[in-house]
């Protein structure tokens, strides 16, 4: 894969171009072990001429750009967690466990004010292990200052024409802060282009898997084989109506959004908070299937308010 800048360099020459998706394309079983790039070519050749190529979505270069922004700082969120377990795991090994209590008893939380200032106060007896002990604290404490870095210039391009709209408009959706919804519009580049919610979720693949025949139906989980991204983020922010109330987000979002999209917005808050307690409380779903049949229906609130924001659905 070259990137999208050959389909752009190619269109400006006026040469019609697409990006197929590989994952549509099936060989017959005779070609599998043949490849080279004539076989290549006649088999790409007839997947055109009998229109069976399913086209990649081709984003613009601003779109793109800010794409690989809100990735690096999903690349910076996975670092800092390994830099955290790393640093953890040392002073584990040298006998050092968190285990302070407030005063009613319960155990205070990890990376807080008081967790970095008993972790300054520990000196190891060897001399190479507080080196690495060191080490470890700086690593993690510059990791924290990249992340912190990076979120402060995705909310200052949140603020632009090109995004503000839009991502206020999903804000509206509890789970749904300034990251997630950032994340979510310049992954999708444009809500429009999928005809219905339906397909928005199954481009995430937040659909289960089956293998039925004739009347026997067989359903499992989902395939994830979309866009993991979005799947990850949106299951994450679907945790969020384990406990929240059926009242519409409020103060946490622009005051320009229209009333229509808060209005469909408290609506859908409404509609997913009573299907999680229908999964978990009369269905008896596992929670993390409950989650997950929620992510799906939040996926598709986020669809429709996307294509209101963008003027393609009333």
């Amino acid at each position: 894969m070259t990137g999208f800048h050959l389909v752009r360099s190619l269109r400006e020459l006026e040469v019609d171009c697409i990006v197929g998706a590989v994952s549509k394309m099936h060989k017959p079983a005779s070609d599998k072990r043949k490849k080279n790039d004539r076989s290549d070519a006649e088999f790409l050749a007839r997947q055109l001429m009998a229109h069976n190529i399913v086209e990649v979505f081709v984003p613009d270069m601003e779109t793109e750009g800010a794409r690989n922004l809100s990735r690096v700082l999903e690349d910076i969120r996975d670092d800092l967690t390994r830099a955290k377990h790393r640093l953890t795991h040392l002073l584990i090994r040298w006998g050092w466990v968190w285990s302070e209590c407030t005063e009613e008893g319960k155990r205070r939380g990890t990376w807080t004010r008081a967790h970095w200032e008993w972790i300054r106060r520990i000196e190891l007896p060897d001399a190479a292990a507080q080196e690495s002990l060191d080490y470890y604290i700086s690593q993690v404490r510059h990791i924290e200052a990249q992340k912190k870095a990076i979120e402060k210039r995705i909310c200052q391009y949140t603020q632009k024409p090109h995004w503000h709209e839009r991502v206020e408009a999903l804000r509206c959706m509890k789970g749904i802060e300034t990251m997630t919804a950032f994340f979510l519009v310049v992954e999708t580049g444009v809500f429009s282009r999928f005809e219905t919610a339906r397909a928005f979720a199954s481009w995430l693949r937040l659909v289960p898997s089956e293998h039925s025949s004739g009347e026997h139906v067989c359903r499992g989980g989902i395939t994830k084989a979309g866009n993991s991204h979005l799947r990850k983020l949106l299951v994450d922010a679907s945790w969020h109506y384990t406990r929240a109330t059926k009242e519409r987000k409020r103060g946490l979002y622009d005051d320009s959004v229209p009333t229509s999209i808060s209005n469909h917005a408290a609506q859908g808050v409404r509609r997913l908070v009573d299907r999680r307690q229908h999964f978990t409380i009369d269905l008896h779903k596992r929670p993390v299937v409950a989650n997950v049949a929620t992510a799906r229906e939040l996926a598709c609130w986020i669809w429709a308010l996307g294509r209101m924001s963008e003027g393609t659905l009333t």
